[in-house]
């Protein structure tokens, strides 16, 4: 469950420095200075919107292909076996009740219990599950958690998740660049014309400063949209499988002798202070919690 954002966020930043570096070797960075002592503002802004909600649609658009590069995952084509042709007339049975294109389905070599689900639209999707999963859980579970990542592609969370990362994008773009101008024209007495290595050295440092920061938005997004996912799990699966399988999870990944300094880091523990600001998913407690007071 957790890849899908980290797959989505690794591309996003990997088309990003590739967007950067194409437009300063083209030059087109040297636009959003008009003087030696000023910036074209309305320049800028276009300029940081191309670059943010192009990195971003641009992974969303390579999502389905770069998720299958990164985790090894394989196709169905042809079912080969029971555990297949179960895995694909579940996905089928849930995709329709849910109201989107049957999703490609996959299977991915991995110890973990996990799963996700990506791709550009609700009828161009794939939802993806691990050997550990199949392996450790039991069939009620394993539907659970695919009608949990079902519910991600029929909420549309990808697309969202994709906007939101072009707002959070373009801002850090923006505002890097106001700051790197400012710590240049103050080193160069405002006399240079162009830009010197103040600017490109505060630019990067300012964007990996403002996009740790931002990270904190795209993170609450998607703890809300998990807490959705749940309830759209429960909905086409059944409240108790849904339950059951979060219980699973909360066991593989919550091992009682965890110790106190790392408890927070665990993909369930109990969030203390700001390391809950970055965690993409809610502690698996608080999720089981809102399911059992939730009337499905």
């Amino acid at each position: 469950m957790l890849k899908r954002v980290i797959l989505f966020l690794l591309t996003n930043l990997a088309v990003i420095f590739l967007l950067n570096i194409t437009m300063r070797l083209l030059g087109i960075d040297s636009f959003m200075a008009t003087s030696s002592a000023g910036v074209n503002l309305q320049g800028l802004l276009v300029f940081a919107a191309v670059i943010g909600f192009g990195g971003s649609f641009i992974s969303l658009a390579m999502s389905k292909w770069s998720a299958k590069w990164m985790t090894g995952a394989k196709v169905i084509t042809a079912a080969q076996g029971s555990t297949e042709r179960w895995l694909l007339s579940i996905v089928s049975a849930q995709a329709e009740r849910a109201g989107i294109g049957m999703p490609d389905v996959a299977i991915y070599e991995s110890n973990d219990i996990n799963a996700f689900a990506t791709g550009m639209s609700k009828n161009n999707s794939l939802v993806a599950v691990s050997s550990g999963l199949l392996d450790r859980m039991s069939q009620d579970e394993v539907e659970a958690v695919l009608a949990h990542e079902i519910s991600h592609i029929a909420n549309g969370d990808m697309v969202t998740l994709a906007l939101i990362q072009g707002v959070v994008n373009t801002f850090v773009i923006f505002l890097s660049r106001i700051i790197g101008h400012l710590v240049d024209r103050a080193i160069s007495g405002g006399r240079s014309r162009g830009y010197g290595m103040g600017f490109w050295i505060t630019t990067i440092v300012a964007e990996i400063i403002l996009g740790v920061l931002a990270s904190i938005i795209v993170m609450w997004f998607s703890r809300r949209r998990e807490y959705r996912a749940d309830f759209g799990g429960a909905s086409l699966a059944g409240k108790q499988k849904m339950i059951a399988a979060l219980r699973k999870l909360q066991s593989a990944h919550e091992p009682s002798n965890l110790p106190d300094q790392i408890k927070a880091f665990g993909i369930s523990g109990k969030a203390q202070g700001i390391t809950g600001l970055f965690m993409s998913h809610p502690p698996l407690s608080e999720r089981i919690k809102a399911l059992e007071e939730t009337i499905i």
